[in-house]
């Protein structure tokens, strides 16, 4: 896949006379103890390979998680998951960043789990100065439960890009021109967790966790991190418009990207907020930047 979207840029960036593609650099795998370490139910959380591979497991008494050992401001970070199989209902798998105030800024996965045979649902989002509300919800195009697939977040001063491999799956841009809040001067922290949320995750809550088919278990590798770490009262990354993720061609998305983009928009998107006009009567002003309708 890599391969091929690669060769479609080239061709596309040809064809719209666009100079540079704006592939992100592949993720360099580590251990878990490099970047990050266990928050809650030590227990919970199993090593694999020497420290390269760990399951959470979740039970009716607790779920578990893990957060970055820094907070970044701007950067690229991956981690390769495998959800959850089988009766998945009401159990959420999540990989996002958050800061650590009241007006808080997140970036969010979110993997909806499901009755056997029905699918996940993938939903992101994003704060700003406490504020969310941007849900989008899609359908995956194969089964996360059968092998490892790396889901990505680019952020720098520009845009929010979520990848599914290589694929961009939602972009956000910067619109504070439009009077958008976007996330530029609250360094985040990385969290991973699996959690029970069987109050509102499947079909709104109505499906419920079936505990007699725990342990739930997820598992995570990889554990990428290439971001301008910086103390939790910084406003402005140090090394600004010096790292890969922070150059020209990342300001916006290249022609083969927008075409991925547009192809998961309309076989796979199950909502979008900026489609919903009983919740926005009036279209978010950053909608339109974004491509959303």
């Amino acid at each position: 896949m890599g391969s091929f979207l690669w060769t479609l840029c080239l061709v596309l960036s040809s064809l719209a006379s666009v100079a540079l593609c704006a592939t992100p650099r592949r993720p360099i795998d580590v251990q878990f103890g490099r970047n990050y370490y266990p928050t809650w139910a030590y227990d919970h959380i199993k090593y694999f390979n020497g420290g390269s591979e760990i399951q959470l497991h979740l039970d009716k008494y607790t779920g578990t998680g893990f957060q970055s050992k820094g907070s970044y401001l701007f950067g690229h970070f991956s981690m390769h998951i495998k959800m959850v199989p089988g009766d998945s209902a009401g159990t959420v798998t999540a990989f996002y960043l958050s800061s650590q105030n009241s007006e808080h800024d997140e970036i969010d996965f979110e993997f909806l789990g499901n009755r056997t045979g029905q699918p996940y649902i993938l939903q992101t989002n994003v704060f700003s100065g406490g504020k969310g509300d941007k849900e989008q919800r899609i359908f995956l195009w194969f089964d996360p439960t059968k092998e490892y697939h790396r889901y990505s977040i680019l952020w720098n001063l520009y845009q929010i890009v979520f990848f599914v491999d290589d694929i961009p799956i939602r972009v956000f841009k910067n619109s504070k021109d439009l009077g958008v809040r976007f996330p530029f001067d609250q360094p985040m922290k990385i969290y991973n967790s699996l959690w029970n949320a069987d109050d509102w995750a499947t079909r709104g809550g109505l499906e419920k966790t079936d505990w007699s088919k725990a342990p739930f278990i997820a598992h995570y590798k990889g554990f990428h991190i290439d971001g301008c770490e910086a103390s939790v009262e910084a406003k402005f990354c140090a090394t600004q418009g010096k790292k890969w993720w922070d150059q020209p061609e990342f300001q916006d998305l290249d022609a083969a990207q927008w075409k991925r983009l547009r192809w998961v928009r309309q076989k796979y998107t199950i909502y979008n907020y900026c489609t919903d006009r009983k919740r926005y009567p009036q279209l978010p002003p950053e909608c339109k930047r974004d491509r959303d309708i």
